[in-house]
């Protein structure tokens, strides 16, 4: 495992659609594997792939419960209403008020290729969204409510 560089907003990478993992094999779990490390390592809730300069759909998410990865994630069920203050380790020092669902199910597949149906509240619930919308070239910036300014 590594800990990867991360890419930071102004890189047009961030502003990209990603493609979709189409091999489930060691390249893409050792990606997978550097994720997790790079994320754990930054003190982040979730990473994804092109915030390491791969256009691909894969996020790690770990919101306290544990590491989660998705490949391929799409959110199917969205419920009830959360705003709350988001960060993202590619735009160091910035946070704004977001608005995201409380509740989330996503449908993936695992570091295998095996369909996985996972539900997310709460925090997980944002951080499943935050690492979704990288998928598409989306940044909470780009839905923030407003910036909050630092202290």
């Amino acid at each position: 495992m590594a800990i990867r560089q991360i890419v930071l907003e102004g890189d047009e990478i961030l502003r990209k659609k990603c493609r979709p993992v189409t091999d489930f094999n060691e390249r893409l779990w050792t990606m997978l594997d550097d994720m997790a490390e790079t994320m754990y390592a930054s003190d982040g809730a979730g990473l994804a792939a092109p915030q390491i300069g791969v256009l691909r759909q894969a996020v790690v998410i770990d919101a306290g419960d544990g590491l989660i990865e998705l490949i391929n994630p799409q959110i199917v069920e969205e419920k009830g209403k959360q705003e709350g203050p988001e960060g993202c380790l590619s735009c160091p020092g910035e946070a704004g008020i977001v608005a995201r669902p409380m509740h989330v199910k996503v449908a993936a597949q695992n570091r295998y290729g095996e369909k996985i149906l996972l539900k997310g509240s709460e925090l997980t619930a944002r951080a499943m969204c935050h690492e979704i919308d990288h998928l598409s070239g989306r940044l909470f910036k780009d839905i923030a409510t407003r910036m909050l300014q630092d202290d």
